[in-house]
Order: C-alpha cells, then structure tokens, then sequence
C-alpha cells in the first residue's frame, strides 16, 4: 500500500473533538503516515505540537489571516517567542498557516498584509519554510515573497493560473492540491494537477475542510437533513488518486514523487518521514 503525507490538516480542529484518536488511526490504516498540523492563532500553538509529538505528526506555527481581526499586535512578538523556545523542536517544519485571503467579507485588507509581512519576516529570522493561505490573493502574495525571500514552503488550496503557479514554483514552492481537485466541474486546477511538473506537487486534505465530491451536500439536500460528509486526513488516499488519474500516474509513484517534493518543501520531514 503507498505510503501519504497529508501536508495540510487541522487535527486540532473541534470538528475532530469526540473521535481525534479514532481519526488519526483511520489515517494511518489507510496509508496516511505522517500529517503536517499547521496553527491558525496564538490560542492553538500549544494544541498543534502537542498533538503532532502524540502522533509523530509534525506541526507549523503561525497566525491565519481569517484571524487576523481578532488577533494582536503582541501576538507577533508571542510568536517570535515561540519560535525561539521550540526552534529545535525537529516536528516544527514551518511557520504557518500565513497568507492573505481577498475572499472573505470584512477583513481589513491592510491588516492582513502587516501580520503576512511580519510573519515572513519571522521565517527569515528563523530559516523555515511558510506554509501560505492563497485565496484570491496570488499576486499580492507573490509580491511578499520577492520583497521579503523566505526559504520557500508550500501553497496551500492552490486554485490560481498557471501564470501564478509558475512564479510560486520559481520562488521554490509546491503546490497543494486537495478535495477540490476531485470536482468535474473544477477545470482550470484539474489542468494544473495533470501539466505542471511531477516536482511542483505535494497532497493535502486540509481536513475538516475543503471536502472531495463524494463528501459534498448541496444547500438543498442540507436543508432536507443530509449532513455535510466530514472531511479527514483518511480520504488522502482516495484524493491522491484523482490526480494520479489527471496525470496518468500509478498510484505508488505518485506517493513517491509527492512525498519527495513535501520533504522538499519542508526540509524538517525528511528525517520524520524516515523515523515513521
């Protein structure tokens, strides 16, 4: 059975509250070995390492630009802290998850860039790799990172042009592709996911969101009592094998190759890798 790495799940997240445990076994049964557990704010970067030394997992810190509005300026400074007291810590492999969302209703915009900037700043103090939130924000991202280089990471939910993928690769990212990859209706990724480079591509779930179809209720069935599916680092495997069908890949080189590119992106995982 291949063997996958899930570079983006919120484990911590409460939707995992009454079965975490139950969850992460389920990944591993279904060849998930190691999952990337990134932050979301200053109240999660305890849950987040803890978690990933629990399950041998690895974890980033870092504030989400949804979170900036009810973030603090101290909680930079907090950061930085935090960064310093674990900076040996071999299962912290990014500062994440950072970005700028453009999507989202009632974000200050400028707010957002001042934690991103700060944020990138902290990885070039540090040398680690960032993990970014990319929602109709690629270029103004792309713009942080020429004014501000940092030792490269991954681009999470990658949903941009092909332009905006190539500058994000030249810049020494990956690019992350989840549940969103599996929908017929997504043409412009399912693109991207079967042409760019073998080396640009690393796999995500970004469980509990971002469901793949088979997980998906419409509105109208949610209004009829069917539960929205829960998405969970388990349904990797099955998402993997989308793209290795876009790409006409099997399955075991396709884990392979993405495994490689994410101990690329996040140099750190490669001796976690080894020890799993």
């Amino acid at each position: 059975m291949p063997s996958w790495i899930d570079t983006h799940c919120h484990l911590d997240a409460a939707e995992f509250a009454a079965d975490r445990e139950a969850v992460r076994q389920q990944a591993t049964a279904a060849g998930v070995a190691h999952c990337v557990i990134p932050a979301v704010e200053r109240a999660n970067w305890d849950a987040v390492r803890q978690l990933a030394h629990q399950h041998g997992d690895s974890y980033a810190l870092g504030i989400h630009p949804l979170y900036t509005a009810r973030a603090v300026d101290a909680d930079l400074a907090l950061l930085a802290q935090a960064l310093e007291q674990h900076r040996q810590d071999p299962r912290l492999v990014a500062i994440g998850e950072i970005g700028l969302d453009f999507f989202a209703v009632g974000l200050d915009p400028a707010r957002q860039e001042q934690f991103y900037r700060a944020q990138l700043q902290l990885a070039r103090r540090f040398d680690l790799p960032v993990i970014l939130h990319v929602r109709r924000s690629a270029d103004k991202l792309l713009k942080g990172l020429r004014d501000i280089a940092v030792p490269g990471g991954i681009a999470h939910a990658f949903n941009g042009s092909l332009q905006q993928a190539q500058a994000f690769i030249a810049l020494g990212f990956k690019l992350g592709f989840g549940g969103a990859v599996t929908y017929d209706r997504a043409l412009q990724l399912r693109r991207l996911a079967a042409e760019l480079p073998e080396s640009a591509l690393v796999l995500e779930t970004d469980a509990p969101d971002i469901p793949p179809h088979w997980l998906y209720t419409t509105a109208e069935q949610r209004a009829a009592g069917q539960p929205q599916g829960r998405n969970a680092p388990a349904e990797l495997p099955r998402i993997a094998a989308v793209v290795a069908g876009l790409r006409g890949l099997p399955l075991e080189a396709l884990a392979r190759s993405t495994t490689a590119n994410a101990c690329a992106a996040l140099p750190r995982l490669a001796g976690l890798v080894q020890e799993s």
